[in-house]
């Protein structure tokens, strides 16, 4: 996706499933680069993340960082502020489901600075 002020690097994405295929839903294979995330953002109608391979990292606003790896599976209910990406040292990938799209799309938000994405503690 380049040049898209929504992430912080290089992220491509090759999208299965569109709003207008008529499944209320959308489907997506989203790669980022080691180190890009996505700026904090919502979806009014919830989003599902299957984690299929690296390492990366997702967050809600106001708890920890949670680290992802393959097989990981992440359900964000609706409205709820959240940013996802790749960990420092690996590319991250994961199918992204936007859900219950007859309620709302995305609510872009501002970016996620350095010292929030560097805050991850390994447990």
């Amino acid at each position: 996706m380049p040049d898209n002020p929504n992430f912080t690097d290089k992220a491509w994405l090759q999208g299965y499933v569109a709003p207008q295929d008529g499944f209320g839903c959308t489907v997506a294979n989203v790669t980022f680069a080691p180190g890009c995330r996505n700026s904090w953002h919502s979806h009014k109608g919830g989003q599902i993340l299957l984690c299929t391979s690296g390492k990366g990292y997702y967050q809600e606003k106001g708890k920890p960082i949670q680290l992802l790896l393959p097989g990981n599976v992440v359900k964000i209910a609706p409205d709820v502020i959240h940013w996802h990406g790749a960990a420092p040292d690996s590319e991250f990938t994961h199918i992204a489901i936007g859900t219950q799209l007859d309620k709302g799309g995305v609510t872009w938000l501002e970016p996620v600075t350095d010292e929030e994405y560097n805050s991850y503690e390994e447990k």
